[in-house]
């Protein structure tokens, strides 16, 4: 066996695919999708290996990543890192954990001043080939916004988001440093400031953990500011892309959320039948691009009842939920039953955005406001962020 799972770092815990968190439910694994965005191909791997070495269901995260929960052993393990390496989803083993790389997921298909895709992809090529930045904390985030204010209100340590069609924005702690640079730029300017983060760091696992919360990295950089920090625009919330989306190029994509991210093999399985990319989103909710509208009526018809939701006024569209019992030790309560009945019966706490949670720990919470509803052993409590 080459599995190390059994072996956490003392100061960084967050799970991959070569290192395994042990759930009350089994080991969970979590793969990197940078930028969210998998191919049909990719989808297909991916529920097969949840149909034969994990619980069958994949869970999308607040970081557009997917987890396979109730691996049963460390021979199942080993066969997942296997399938997926071979599915290209897992580049570097040494850089597997802080590949986290956020990208608006309707960049390229309609919208935002530039297509921010390529970005992503030459990002993660770099970032894997610099061996300093294998330390880094797998709670490090890098955020490409391609104009709309979509990720730069996520929480990324650095973010790069456009100013225009020409120019590009760099966001160091979610606060705009004032630097300017031509888009030819952004790439290696984003690699730069990781690079300085992982210069200063001390242990720290963020960038607003640092003592001056990222102004040391705005200092060391090559580039000056030379703009007011005022010029950018980030809303204060990101409404979910779901829905159905006339692309820019005369087609369709369509956005979907599921109940609390959750998506079953069969699910997954027709989905990568559909034959055209998936973005996986921030917000837990799919986006499946290159349509026309004759496929696209389609999809709906038959992913629909089987539990993609389509509609953006859906309740499971605001509601999110940490994974509770039976899955987590901790949680003092079955949380996705609890949500599931409140939904069901209409009888939600709050309205609007919330993340239901097990413990007081509250994993899974998303960034920016939101109201947190806390399992305690008297019942639950609401608390906004």
């Amino acid at each position: 066996m080459n599995r190390d799972y059994a072996e956490h770092m003392a100061d960084d815990r967050c799970p991959g695919a070569f290192r395994l968190h042990e759930a009350a439910d089994g080991l969970l694994a979590r793969v990197r999708l940078p930028g969210g965005m998998l191919t049909p191909a990719q989808v297909h791997t991916l529920a097969e290996v949840a149909r034969n070495h994990s619980n069958g269901v994949l869970e999308l995260t607040s970081r557009a990543n997917i987890q396979l929960r109730g691996i049963p052993d460390a021979d199942a393990a080993d066969a997942v890192v296997e399938q997926l390496t071979t599915a290209g989803l897992l580049p570097s083993r040494t850089h597997e954990r802080v590949r986290n790389i956020l990208a608006s997921p309707l960049s390229g298909v309609m919208g935002g001043f530039v297509d921010v895709r390529p970005w992503v992809t030459r990002f993660d090529e770099l970032l894997c080939s610099q061996p300093e930045l294998a330390a880094l904390s797998g709670r490090f985030l890098v955020g490409f916004d391609d104009g709309r204010g979509d990720i730069a209100g996520l929480d990324a340590d650095i973010t790069a988001m456009a100013f225009d069609e020409t120019t590009v924005a760099l966001l160091v702690g979610g606060s705009d440093t004032g630097i300017r640079v031509p888009v030819d730029d952004v790439v290696p300017l984003v690699l730069e400031a990781a690079l300085a983060f992982a210069a200063v760091r001390t242990g720290e696992w963020r960038v607003n953990d640092l003592p001056e919360r990222g102004r040391e990295i705005t200092a060391s950089l090559s580039v000056a500011p030379t703009h007011g920090a005022e010029d950018v625009y980030v809303p204060e919330r990101t409404v979910p892309p779901v829905g159905w989306f006339a692309s820019d190029d005369g087609g369709v994509a369509l956005g979907a959320a599921t109940r609390l991210g959750r998506i079953d093999v069969r699910l997954a399985e027709f989905l990568a039948a559909i034959e055209q990319p998936v973005v996986v989103t921030p917000w837990r909710t799919l986006v499946v691009t290159g349509l026309d509208e004759w496929r696209a009526e389609q999809v709906v018809r038959v992913l629909a009842p089987m539990g993609l939701i389509f509609d953006a006024d859906s309740p499971w569209v605001s509601v999110s939920a940490c994974t509770g019992r039976p899955g987590c030790g901790r949680a003092v309560a079955d949380v996705h039953a609890d949500v599931t009945q409140a939904v069901t019966e209409d009888s939600l706490p709050v309205q609007g955005r919330q993340h239901w949670v097990g413990c007081e720990r509250q994993c899974g919470t998303p960034a920016g406001e939101v109201h947190v509803v806390t399992a305690t052993t008297s019942g639950y409590r609401t608390a906004r962020t």
